[in-house]
């Protein structure tokens, strides 16, 4: 199984639940391979927002990699696509090339079983305080935690 994590810059929330996943895969015994990207171009080759990178660390979750944009070719790649919030969702699936590639992509917070079906947006925490990227980091385990379960059910 291949998961892509996609949020907008890819900085922030989507390395956060890459990190997450492979994390609760590797805990759960489950072999996912995992990646992220943005949908947008902000921060191409950037390594994860310091801000984030602290708030893992803190909770004992290691954070890695560089920035990249998410591309059509990607819809080939990765069995799923989990995206951090409606407007990612958007934008993935207006570069879907058919049907089945659009049902390959879900909001990531589906999978928290916490998750208000209304709010399943992870907000972006890059324009906040600290305690946002703590709340990310919070939502995107318990999210990759039900993704593993779902996947390995």
């Amino acid at each position: 199984m291949r998961v892509l994590a996609v949020c907008l810059g890819n900085i922030c929330r989507s390395p956060a639940a890459e990190a997450a996943i492979a994390e609760a895969a590797s805990g759960a015994g489950v072999d996912i391979e995992v990646d992220s990207a943005g949908t947008g171009a902000y921060h191409i080759g950037e390594p994860p927002d310091e801000r984030m990178r602290r708030a893992a660390a803190r909770a004992g979750l290691s954070i890695s990699g560089r920035a990249r944009q998410f591309e059509p070719a990607d819809f080939d790649r990765f069995d799923l696509i989990a995206v951090m919030d409606r407007t990612n969702l958007r934008d993935v699936v207006a570069q879907a090339p058919d049907e089945d590639a659009i049902g390959r992509v879900r909001l990531f917070r589906s999978f928290d079983p916490e998750a208000d079906p209304d709010g399943l947006d992870v907000p972006d925490p890059y324009y906040g305080g600290a305690d946002g990227f703590v709340q990310v980091v919070a939502m995107v385990r318990r999210a990759a935690a039900g993704l593993v379960a779902e996947l390995s059910g």
